[in-house]
Parts: C-alpha cells; sequence; structure tokens
C-alpha cells in the first residue's frame, strides 16, 4: 500500500519534539505560528538541491539530509542569526520508505543538534529535488551583512579552504591519498553556527563560502562598493589540497571551489584583537575595486566569479 503525502509527513518527519520557545505551533495545521521576541529580527533564507546539479545521483541519503540542512544553517550563521525553525520541501520520483528513513535521519540529527523545529513544508512527486526554508533570530539591527566592509579591513576565513572542492575532484575520478577526509567535507558540511554568533558586534561584512572564496569575497566587494587583496601564502590550506596543487599545477581550485561553507568575514584591526573564535587572516579590504591575489610577491588580478546556475 502506497503512503499518501499525509502519511509520509506524519511517518518520517514528526518525529521531533518541540525544541524552540519561538515555535508555537508545529506540524499539522495549515500553517505554522511563530513568535519573534522583543528585541530580534527574524532571518530568513531558502536553498534548493536538484538531483545531478547539486549531487550526483545515488547520493547516501543520510548524507544529503544533513547536508540540505547544514547549507541553509550556514546561510544563517552568515547573518550571525540563531537558528529556530525550517520547512522541508520534497519533490520526489517515488516513495523509497528506505531512503526516506535515512534522509529523515541525516536532517533531523543535525536539526536536533541546534534545537531546530521542522514546522512545515511540502511533497509532491516529480524529478529528485530538495528545499529548504530556515529561520533564525539575530538582534535586532545587529544582523551581519555583505553590505559593511571598510578600506583598512582584515579579511579572515574560518577552517580550511578547498577540501570540499577537493571532494568532488575525488568523486570526478581524482587519485587522493586522503580521500575519505575530503569526500567527508564535500558530502558533510559543518555549518559554523556558533562562529557567526560570536562574530555579531565584531565582524563588519560576512559571508559563508557556499560558491568559492574568489566568487563569494566578490559579492562583500561588489555589496561593499571596495576591493581587496588576498594573501596566498596565508590562506589555509590542507596537507592534502597543497599535494593536489603540486601535482596538478591547479592552484586556482581552492579560490574556486564551492561547498567548504566556512565563514569569510572583514573585521577592523582595531576588532580583530576581541575574536574568540579560530580564523586565519588571508587579506586586506581595499578602497581600490577588484579582487586581487598576492601570490609569494607577484600581484595579479582574479576573476571574481563563483558557481552559477546558468552560465
Amino acid at each position: 500500500m502506497s503512503l499518501s503525502e499525509f502519511s509520509l509527513i506524519q511517518r518520517f518527519f514528526t518525529r521531533q519534539s518541540i525544541k524552540n520557545p519561538s515555535t508555537r505551533l508545529g506540524i499539522g495545521d495549515d500553517c505554522a505560528l511563530m513568535s519573534i521576541p522583543d528585541g530580534y529580527e527574524l532571518a530568513v533564507t531558502t536553498d534548493t538541491m536538484v538531483e545531478n546539479v547539486h549531487f550526483f545521483a545515488g547520493t547516501d541519503p543520510e548524507l544529503l539530509g544533513h547536508k540540505l540542512l547544514a547549507v541553509n544553517l550556514s546561510d544563517l550563521a552568515a547573518m550571525g542569526a540563531k537558528p529556530v525553525s525550517v520547512t522541508l520541501a520534497l519533490t520526489l520520483p517515488k516513495v523509497d520508505e528506505n531512503w526516506l528513513t535515512a534522509f529523515a535521519k541525516g536532517f533531523l540529527n543535525l536539526a536536533e543538534r541546534y534545537s531546530v523545529d521542522l514546522i512545515g513544508g511540502d511533497t509532491t512527486s516529480g524529478p529528485l529535488t530538495l528545499t529548504v526554508q530556515a529561520m533564525g533570530l539575530v538582534p535586532k539591527g545587529r544582523a551581519l551583512m555583505r553590505s559593511a566592509a571598510r578600506p583598512g579591513d582584515f579579511i579572515y576565513m574560518s577552517g580550511s579552504l578547498g577540501d570540499a572542492g577537493l571532494g568532488l575532484k575525488v568523486k570526478q575520478g581524482y587519485d587522493c591519498a586522503d580521500s575519505e577526509a575530503a569526500l567527508a567535507r564535500f558530502n558533510c558540511p559543518d555549518p559554523q553556527v556558533e562562529a557567526g554568533q560570536a562574530l555579531i558586534g565584531i565582524a563588519n561584512a560576512c559571508i559563508d563560502l557556499s560558491d568559492g572564496l574568489a566568487g563569494d569575497l566578490g559579492h562583500i566587494l561588489q555589496q561593499s562598493q571596495v576591493g581587496a587583496c588576498l594573501d596566498w601564502d596565508a590562506l589555509p590550506l590542507s596537507k592534502a589540497v597543497t599535494d593536489y596543487i603540486n601535482n596538478t599545477g591547479d592552484w586556482s581550485m581552492p579560490l574556486t571551489a564551492g561547498d567548504d561553507y566556512e565563514l569569510c568575514f572583514t573585521i577592523s584591526p582595531e576588532q580583530a584583537a576581541q575574536l574568540k573564535i579560530a580564523a586565519t587572516k588571508i587579506g586586506v579590504i581595499e578602497s581600490q575595486l577588484g579582487l586581487r591575489l598576492n601570490k609569494s610577491g607577484h600581484i595579479q588580478l582574479l576573476e571574481v566569479k563563483g558557481f552559477e546556475h546558468f552560465s
């Protein structure tokens, strides 16, 4: 007997108890109800993942459930928002109970880690397409935005750069000695939720690295009407990524590959001493427009380009 839309939701996606006091009504009615505490604003983001565009056919559904939620929590982190709730829309070619069980496990385990309530969504039939809308709370007037970088700001990033891009290369056939670690970074990103909240009142501008450092930092430069120079020798590259560059000569990969989901932010020199998170200084904001790279003393212009769906 096939599952109806409502029994599918009931069976696979309602095992959560309500975690957040802001959730007044969750799954089960025409709409969910949320309250916004005094002194806070609601940050809202939406991401869609499509099979064979954002993920390979046959991807482990538990990892896919985790990644789908993680990329949305990463957007909230980039604004300094504390995640509260999400909605989930699934377009499925068929109802596969084993697939749904694993997908829900990956999705809801990460949701519980951050006390995020799944408060609604939709299911329909069609090519495998997964959409999440995520909501978070940020102190009123204090959200981190792309438009606040200033000349003289230092550029920092959390974590390391290019490991997820290396994981994609492994999926495409590259032979890497540390392939499992690279694949883990590609398949199972760790959203920098706590780091984003710790940057409120300290960082000026912030973005998460979803489409590559050059492209994502380019959004900050465009929105803030400034330029930047990155220091190649300061980039936090793992040994595996460094080995890849040495083996292939493809030094641009860590600058243009996506899926790292680390935070890139700008901060004044005075405020840099107040940083309470692990991060690496990788460059400086300049008044001259454009993105430049200081590669061992040689300054070159970088094309500001990330992943684009319709290019």
